[in-house]
């Protein structure tokens, strides 16, 4: 039986920062309910922002370990730097600002919730 992911829910306790960090971020659009916001972006399943009053953020990766990470793979790795950091991603491997002729290697950044997530290059 072939199987299609076809959504990754993100727990939050402010489900529009959230949201609103991940729609930036992917671009698409958005459909906001009291409790969920689904962003739809070519090319990807949907991410779903899940109202979770009491989330606390992870704190990979010195802390609590994370639950899940999401990987993108990016054609120019400061260009998408800046926009995921535009957008307000806190950098969290390496910190430093990304040479412009960066072509290869990968970032680890967190969501204002806290969720790791990494760009790397394609």
């Amino acid at each position: 039986m072939p199987l299609a992911l076809t959504s990754v829910i993100i727990d939050a306790a402010d489900i529009e920062t959230e949201g609103s960090f991940w729609h930036r971020l992917l671009g698409g659009s958005t459909t906001t309910t009291p409790t969920h916001h689904f962003i739809q972006a070519p090319g990807l399943p949907v991410i779903v922002v899940q109202s979770a009053p009491g989330h606390t953020a992870p704190g990979w990766p010195n802390g609590a370990p994370q639950q899940m990470h999401l990987d993108f793979g990016v054609e120019d790795l400061a260009t998408a730097d800046r926009a995921a950091t535009d957008a307000g991603a806190t950098r969290l491997r390496p910190t430093e600002e990304p040479s412009s002729d960066t072509s290869t290697g990968s970032r680890v950044y967190a969501s204002p919730a806290g969720h790791p997530f990494c760009l790397r290059a394609a």
